[in-house]
């Protein structure tokens, strides 16, 4: 006999308003948790709140910040997009971030105080080709072995991680650096040009920009773009269509590693200027996120990213400003992903009472 309690039934036709307004129930939801948490932590919830939606857009300046911290998640999640889309489960975006970085700085490395302002191209191509190299491992052993790419791109990123780790205790460190585990500061030459004075926005937010109508127009404009989206939602109706699936695998896992590689370009050769044990920042993992609040539509992570950002820069003023711990971003970032998944299964299934003898209410 099946035990009485709450089951989900499947919706017959889940709310496409619903759907849509899912990431701001959510959002509305990790708000109202978060009101809780800081009065369980006994500061003020209204400056709580304050220092998480407000400050970051309270001047240009802010404004500025919000959108260099945005443009990393931008770009990493548009790849991810693509990825999610075409059902091949990127999970190592970060491993993909930290080796565009490693590539950059490789290049950036070799120009000297009479090198022109050319070799910022070399810089973000090398960002571009170590994070598509990167992704490309992933590929190569899901195409050849049949490997599962969550668990390969995952484990990569430890890899990534000790590879950084290794040139910048060793032979990248800067000998004039008090012996801090960081290279020597990138030339001006190799910097990414900055779009305002007295603002560290670089001109990779126009590359943001420009990523967001490319790979908009890609998904939903070109056949390419059409094939990768059958392929995710209906593999059988892909191969009698004729879509290759090792296409359609390479093609995602490339341009996300490439989206995050030049992501990790556009930052060490921007906003930081040289290579640090520390640009691992978690971009790679929050981009997962905001793809999913963005409902992996280009238009859609623009506000997510933003979003995301606000997080990220609350939970420094947090840290400074009511003596949080900084990991207090983190918690932010679970609570809107698991709104969001509590919210789209609402959206799609409805609870119901099954009683004992099986009848339901």
């Amino acid at each position: 006999m099946a035990k009485a309690g709450l089951k989900l039934e499947a919706r017959p036709q889940p709310s496409k308003a619903w759907g849509y307004g899912s990431p701001v129930l959510a959002l509305l939801v990790t708000v109202l948790i978060g009101i809780v948490l800081f009065m369980a932590l006994g500061k003020d919830p209204v400056r709580g709140l304050l220092v998480f939606f407000w400050e970051p857009i309270k001047s240009g300046y802010a404004l500025g910040e919000l959108v260099v911290k945005a443009t990393p998640l931008l770009l990493i999640a548009l790849g991810l997009a693509v990825c999610f889309r075409s059902n091949v489960w990127n999970i190592g975006a970060e491993g993909q971030y930290i080796i565009g970085a490693v590539a950059a700085s490789g290049v950036a490395l070799l120009a000297e105080k009479t090198t022109g302002g050319w070799i910022v191209v070399p810089v973000v191509i090398a960002g571009i080709a170590g994070g598509m190299a990167w992704a490309g491992l992933t590929a190569f052993l899901r195409d050849k072995f049949n490997a599962n790419e969550i668990l390969v791109s995952l484990m990569l990123v430890y890899v990534a991680v000790q590879v950084l780790g290794y040139l910048v205790y060793g032979p990248w460190k800067d000998p004039l650096g008090y012996n801090f585990p960081q290279t020597k500061t990138f030339e001006a030459a190799t910097r990414i040009p900055r779009l305002f004075q007295g603002s560290r926005m670089t001109i990779g937010v126009v590359f943001a920009v420009v990523a967001v109508a490319g790979i908009w127009i890609f998904l939903f404009r070109t056949r390419a773009g059409f094939a990768q989206q059958v392929g995710g939602l209906a593999p059988a109706a892909a191969r009698y269509a004729g879509f290759s699936s090792r296409k359609a695998l390479w093609t995602a896992l490339l341009v996300s590693g490439g989206m995050a590689g030049l992501a990790g370009a556009l930052e060490v050769a921007g906003p930081i200027g040289q290579l640090t044990p520390y640009v691992p920042a978690g971009y790679g993992f929050a981009a997962i996120i905001v793809a999913y609040v963005g409902r992996l539509h280009p238009v859609g992570m623009v506000f997510s990213a933003l979003l995301m950002s606000m997080f990220y820069i609350g939970g420094e003023l947090a840290q400074s400003r009511l003596g949080l711990p900084k990991s207090l971003t983190g918690v932010f970032q679970g609570l809107l992903l698991f709104s969001l998944l509590a919210c789209d299964t609402l959206v799609n299934y409805r609870l119901k009472w099954v009683s004992a003898a099986g009848g339901k209410k």
